[in-house]
């Protein structure tokens, strides 16, 4: 209990700390919403003032950081000067658009890196371990933008693939199994660019980490006696290397985040990050705000779900224990 009293204190001082720098460099950014007003000759200096007073932007910093808070604590997270709306429902639906994508990319991703960074393991410095070496090595160097511009080529050529959006029209007519059917045919495209930029990572990691634990003495001493290596690779070596990729998992979530930001921008993807382009382009302030919030929760909470695991595989932590 007290593992995670401190890491939830841990949490919300990141949580605040990440609002703070947001609205901080945000707000000193040059420029706002309402400068091209000014050059409108149809509203008067007058009009813009007045909203600009409405909006509460005329006080101080720290005055204006109180106001966003108070806001937050409402659950509204200010208010956006290009959808006229407070920022909180238009963020909370693109941000389950957004977790929709990631938790299902990186789901598949660890399914297919942990098999095969074992087997890159147990056949280290074969011709099977150098094949797929090389073939990471090849995806290591693609950008993740050439990966989704590929997949949209192949789409458009091909037709076999929705492009753009997460539904199709006539969505709201279709049976339950037909949406789900439709959804699922549109995650396909930006799915697959986000596993296939993560994958050599995560495959590289976990083969480091399985060939050192079973290069390890302790491991050497019960291949000398007889266990057999299968036994030695499921029962000792994978147990060993638990706590590293259990790391790699909270990390995986950032990196994860990250890419899908850019991948839905590509993909027309109605997630946080075509979103917050339109708002850092509009100098929608709020909106850029609440969606770096947004994006850290995100973080966070992948972080604290890798801790968890740690928690439960490590019983040096539930015991207090130095883990060295």
């Amino acid at each position: 209990m007290r593992f995670f009293l401190h890491r939830s204190m841990q949490a919300l001082l990141l949580l605040f700390g990440a609002s703070l720098l947001a609205f901080l460099f945000s707000t000193l950014a040059p420029g706002n919403y309402f400068d091209e007003m000014r050059l409108n000759p149809q509203i008067s200096s007058g009009t813009v003032a007045a909203l600009r007073a409405q909006h509460q932007l005329n006080g101080s910093l720290p005055i204006r950081y109180v106001r966003w808070m108070n806001s937050v604590a409402h659950g509204e997270m200010g208010f956006s000067f290009a959808y006229n709306s407070p920022v909180a429902p238009l963020l909370w639906v693109r941000a389950r658009n957004t977790l929709l994508l990631t938790t299902t990319a990186t789901l598949i991703a660890w399914l297919l890196a942990l098999p095969l960074g074992i087997w890159s393991a147990t056949h280290a410095g074969k011709l099977p371990d150098r094949a797929l070496t090389w073939t990471t090595a090849g995806l290591l160097a693609t950008p993740d933008l050439v990966l989704a511009l590929g997949f949209l080529i192949l789409a458009v050529r091909t037709g076999w693939f929705p492009t753009g959006g997460i539904v199709s029209l006539g969505y709201d007519s279709l049976s339950l199994l037909q949406k789900t059917r439709d959804v699922a045919a549109h995650m396909i495209l930006p799915v697959a660019t986000l596993v296939f930029s993560a994958l050599p990572i995560l495959i590289r990691h976990i083969r480091a980490a399985v060939v050192e634990q079973l290069d390890a003495p302790f491991l050497r001493v019960a291949a000398a006696h007889g266990l057999s290596r299968r036994t030695l690779l499921y029962r000792y070596a994978l147990r060993a290397a638990a706590n590293p990729l259990i790391s790699l998992f909270g990390f995986s979530v950032g990196a994860f985040l990250s890419g899908s930001l850019i991948v839905e921008v590509v993909m027309s993807w109605p997630g946080l990050g075509p979103l917050l382009i339109e708002a850092i382009l509009a100098r929608d302030l709020y909106v850029v705000i609440g969606g770096v919030l947004f994006s850290t929760v995100f973080l966070i909470g992948g972080n604290f779900l890798a801790d968890i695991l740690l928690y439960w595989a490590d019983p040096r932590i539930r015991s207090g224990a130095p883990s060295t």
